[in-house]
């Protein structure tokens, strides 16, 4: 069976939500993941489910915008395939039909973040061609 890729939309966020507490480790209550991914939705947001024999079973956020030092972008953000189907492929899959699907849309580039301690994720990162070019920072007010 071949996984399937699809644009989630809002109404779809019951089946978003959970998926986004296995990424985080439940450290927001569905209520205001609820309210968040609502309020992306309005925004340059894209949320993209990877399924296969037809359960969601990962998802991807897409931001899209124009930035100086590149041109046409997609951001990728929280990235999650459920640990059951890890190691399968699919990530590589999952990142193949977002690369086309960006093309599409007129991007020339893909960026993204990942935290410091997902070293799984640095090396699928380095092996799909990005390289590190900065820090992110944060500062919450």
């Amino acid at each position: 069976m071949q996984p399937k890729f699809k644009q989630l939309q809002k109404e779809e966020l019951p089946q978003i939500i959970p998926l986004m507490q296995k990424f985080t480790g439940n450290k927001n209550s569905d209520e205001l993941l609820f309210e968040r991914f609502s309020e992306m939705f309005d925004q340059n947001y894209e949320c993209i489910g990877l399924f296969y024999n037809d359960i969601l079973i990962g998802i991807c956020g897409l931001w899209f915008s124009t930035r100086h030092y590149i041109g046409r972008s997609v951001e990728i953000d929280h990235v999650y395939i459920d640990e059951n189907y890890r190691n399968k492929g699919l990530g590589k899959q999952f990142f193949t039909w977002i690369y086309e699907y960006a093309k599409g849309k007129g991007c020339e580039a893909a960026e993204l973040n990942t935290y410091v301690q997902n070293f799984p994720s640095h090396k699928f990162y380095y092996n799909e061609g990005f390289n590190i070019l900065g820090y992110h920072f944060l500062k919450k007010m």
